[in-house]
């Protein structure tokens, strides 16, 4: 498109891309200098016009050396402008948004399959973008905005009216998700987590409750009622699911069998009977909360509740295998301290728990022993690997997991190919190998580089020798 059809300006050049990230700049984009939480774009204006950007948008006074355009919102801008070039709007879509320490992924892509079945429904999340019979790979949990609106246009393409999007504590800090209007926001709950940037629980806290505020006038609010921390989100309407019987839906009569699991959620006097494939208590909750989202937008409980049974399994999510030796191996991105503490918990059919993990470098340093605390309570032998060192010693993040657990429970190797190998020849018959933390991730991130690397991958590549 023309600059000047973007926006008003007397500059008719052509734009080829648009981007507030220096590093993604090609010959003839258009390069917003938005000021970011903990990066200012604007110092590297210099940059993007060295690799080629053909126009700039500032905020701020500036000489530089092609066509800029001055705003006083310079991010209500690249809103505007991004409509524009990519012919879309987000008006154009109904959008559920889930935020919550541990259960997006699992619960909107449960949402998602769930309403495609009756309407054109996309997923945007950790798992990628899930668009007609399309995934496509993304950056980040919640994109930045232009490849928010990049999306768009091709859910908009393929006709999709419902967009489930997971949206992360730091999207929200970004505000990555300012200019969208949700229909429906749920959380599922809320633990301590990424404290790195939030620095404290209660910032964290309501960094997530800004999702309440971005709603539509009848948009309806779901909480986990049995969660400390979602409870004090300051919404009088909020919908509470959980045990509790304080609960608008009241979960009951769990009886948890080899394959699925059964249950009852009540509201008043009316009773829903649920068989999950999905297994665990924390499971149940996800259910829950994803039948109760796409109920709002397809009023067929017996038809909802029938497909659950049939819902395909969660890349990355408690995906199981098993070996030929007689063994099973479980796949799980859990890596906070409630995640593993609920996926153990859950694993009470096995002979042994054999537990492959580490902790993410450059990351919380005083949760790594919470962690350590749950895997030696609840693991039989554990195998401490990298997992996304950074710039840390892996050894270093394993001996902070370790802490004081004087046991011979445990051992430490540095390749987590390796580690998983050595757990596959410790396994015995009956024993589970629960390989946890980075689910389907395709990268190791090892300083500042993001190596090719995924569990999946190594899994399949041992049962195929096996």
């Amino acid at each position: 498109m023309r600059l000047n059809q973007l926006i008003d300006c007397c500059c008719d050049i052509e734009i080829t891309g648009i981007t507030t990230d220096s590093r993604k700049v090609k010959k003839g984009y258009l390069f917003i200098a938005t000021k970011g939480f903990n990066v200012d774009h604007y110092d590297f204006i210099d940059d993007a016009i060295k690799k080629g950007a053909a126009a700039v948008i500032v905020d701020r006074e500036g000489d530089f050396s092609v066509p800029t355009i001055h705003v006083s919102d310079i991010n209500q801008s690249l809103v505007s402008v991004c409509e524009s070039f990519y012919n879309v709007s987000s008006s154009d879509f109904s959008f559920i948004g889930i935020t919550g320490t541990d259960g997006k992924t699992t619960t909107a892509i449960m949402v998602r399959n769930l309403l495609n079945s009756f309407i054109p429904t996309t997923y945007i999340g950790t798992n990628g973008v899930y668009c007609g019979d399309n995934i496509y790979t993304i950056s980040n949990t919640t994109p930045c905005v232009e490849e928010l609106y990049h999306l768009f246009s091709v859910v908009k393409r393929h006709k999709c009216k419902v967009i489930v999007m997971e949206v992360s504590s730091e999207a929200l800090l970004h505000h990555r998700v300012d200019s969208i209007l949700f229909k429906v926001v749920a959380f599922t709950n809320i633990t301590e987590d990424h404290l790195n940037i939030h620095k404290t629980l209660d910032n964290y806290r309501e960094c997530k409750f800004r999702l309440a505020e971005l709603c539509s006038s009848n948009a309806l609010v779901f909480i986990n009622g049995d969660d400390d921390n979602c409870q004090l989100l300051p919404v009088n309407s909020k919908i509470c699911y959980g045990f509790s019987d304080v609960n608008q839906y009241v979960i009951s009569d769990v009886e948890e069998c080899q394959e699925n699991v059964i249950f009852t959620v009540s509201c008043h006097d009316k009773k829903y009977f649920f068989c999950s494939p999905f297994l665990g208590i924390y499971n149940i909750y996800n259910v829950t909360l994803a039948w109760l989202i796409a109920r709002v937008f397809v009023p067929f409980d017996d038809k909802l509740i029938a497909l659950i049974p049939t819902l395909p399994n969660i890349l990355g999510r408690r995906e199981l295998f098993s070996d030929i030796r007689g063994f099973d191996i479980l796949l799980d991105y859990a890596h906070t301290e409630y995640a593993i503490l609920n996926l153990l918990q859950s694993l009470t059919n096995y002979r042994r728990i054999i537990v492959v993990t580490g902790a993410a470098g450059g990351r919380e340093v005083e949760k790594r022993s919470h962690i350590g605390d749950v895997l030696f309570q609840y693991a039989d032998y554990i195998i401490f690997t990298m997992d996304d060192p950074r710039y840390e010693d892996p050894k270093k993040i394993a001996n902070d997991m370790i802490g004081n657990h004087a046991t011979d429970k445990f051992v430490f190797i540095r390749n987590r190919d390796c580690a998983i190998a050595f757990a596959f020849q410790y396994a015995k018959k009956g024993d589970v190998v629960a390989v946890i933390g980075k689910g389907r991730d395709n990268y190791m991130a090892i300083e500042d580089r993001r190596d090719s690397y995924c569990d999946y991958d190594v899994i399949m590549k041992y049962m195929k020798k096996s």
